[in-house]
């Protein structure tokens, strides 16, 4: 028979691992919206965001990345920014989550894939909120890199330091 206590622990377990799921899934419809303040409010103050080696070192950050004319023109032209299902491996207050996306982007009276993408994140609880703390994405085009952060994703381990072309140093 399964105890109270046991039960209770499994409990938040999956309501921490659900929370989680839904943070990272709320990046896509935040920025493709163009919505700069929701996708910013996923990241903790200090979070960080590296994409390919260009650096974002704060919640300001990503806000002004999804801000950016470059952003909105992607935005206007009709995107959509699809994270797949997350791997959520949580330790008390800390997380390590890894999932795959894509970018898809308006092409004529279609879409077409722009990016696929592998991404590690780092999550910390925060006044009772997960919230990004940080988050390393390098393209699927064979990369090691890649390859690399979804092992430590899978294995619930912190993301490998990655060059900026995305080999791991």
């Amino acid at each position: 028979m399964i105890d109270a206590d046991e039960l209770l622990t499994r409990l938040c377990r999956l309501e921490d691992e659900r929370d989680i799921a839904r943070l990272i899934a709320s990046y896509g419809p935040a920025v493709d919206a163009g919505d700069a303040d929701a996708a910013a409010r996923l990241w903790a103050t200090d979070g960080g965001y590296d994409v390919e080696g260009w650096q974002m070192h704060s919640r300001a950050d990503v806000r002004d990345m999804v801000s950016s004319a470059s952003h909105q023109k992607l935005v206007g032209g009709g995107c959509c920014h699809f994270v797949g299902p997350a791997v959520v491996t949580v330790a008390g207050d800390s997380a390590v989550a890894v999932s795959e996306s894509l970018v898809l982007v308006r092409d004529g009276e279609s879409y077409r894939v722009w990016r696929c993408t592998a991404n590690h994140f780092e999550l910390r609880r925060i006044e009772n909120r997960w919230r990004i703390t940080k988050r390393t994405s390098r393209v699927l085009d064979g990369n090691p890199g890649a390859h690399a952060l979804l092992t430590a994703g899978l294995a619930g381990a912190p993301a490998p330091t990655l060059g900026a072309g995305g080999d791991v140093d």
